[in-house]
């Protein structure tokens, strides 16, 4: 019987795109949404935070995405 590596190849994915800042940050400090500005604050962590782990529920338990090895 093999691992499932799917939530953890997932979740590394994830948490590098829905980094605050690296790709956007949502809310910024001046708009909305701004992009690629390295920069992040309280309310964007706990915003990305919140996409971070809606994501990963509907990935790994709703879908069911598997990547067995063995």
């Amino acid at each position: 019987m093999g691992t499932d590596w799917a939530p953890i190849i997932i979740a590394v994915v994830l948490f590098i795109l829905l980094s605050p800042g690296l790709l956007f940050q949502m809310p910024a400090r001046t708009r909305a949404m701004e992009f690629g500005n390295m920069c992040t604050s309280g309310i964007s962590i706990l915003v990305h935070s919140v996409f971070f782990f809606g994501i990963l529920t509907i990935l790994v338990i709703a879908i069911g995405v598997h990547i067995r090895t063995g």
